[in-house]
């Protein structure tokens, strides 16, 4: 089931964060690598880390919300955590979620959805991802998610063609 992009509780700051992950997502594609990009706001609005994909060299593991719960948890109290909110340009991955929930960071804004990039792989003619096409609710089920965000769809699933 699809989460209501639409709903209130996405504001004109969850926007401008989540137009930064697709920037980072471009420049993820534009480094050789899969678009995906994602940053750490805590609850100040501070951005606090960003990071972009980063698999092109070899390593299958480095995604930016990988990244993020890595950092976050070296770095942030407990207390700071659970404040915080993780924007990426897509769905967290089962990875990526379990490392987000096993955190315990707070809520999850996503600019598109694991059901849509597995659409556009199909239709882009793209192999399987080689593990399950989970939701981050699946992994993680009282994660505090939002998304997709239609009006970014077009632009991700560009990129996404853009990317080998």
């Amino acid at each position: 089931m699809e989460h209501d992009a639409d709903a209130p509780s996405l504001n004109d700051s969850d926007l401008r964060y989540l137009r930064r992950c697709v920037d980072l997502a471009a420049e993820a594609v534009d480094a050789g690598d899969h678009p995906f990009g994602s940053v750490l706001v805590v609850a100040s609005g501070e951005v606090l880390f960003e990071d972009r994909n980063r698999v092109g060299g070899g390593d299958p593991t480095r995604h930016p919300e990988f990244a993020i719960a890595r950092w976050a948890a070296e770095h942030l109290s407990p207390t700071e955590r659970r404040a915080a909110t993780v924007y990426t340009s897509g769905e967290h991955c089962a990875m990526c979620a379990a490392a987000h929930g096993l955190a315990r960071l707070g809520r999850i804004v996503y600019a598109t959805s694991t059901p849509q990039l597995m659409r556009w792989q199909e239709e882009l003619g793209r192999p399987p991802m080689g593990i399950a096409p989970l939701r981050i609710t699946d992994v993680v089920p009282d994660a505090v998610v939002a998304g997709p965000v239609e009006i970014f769809a077009a632009k991700v699933r560009a990129l996404h063609a853009r990317s080998g």
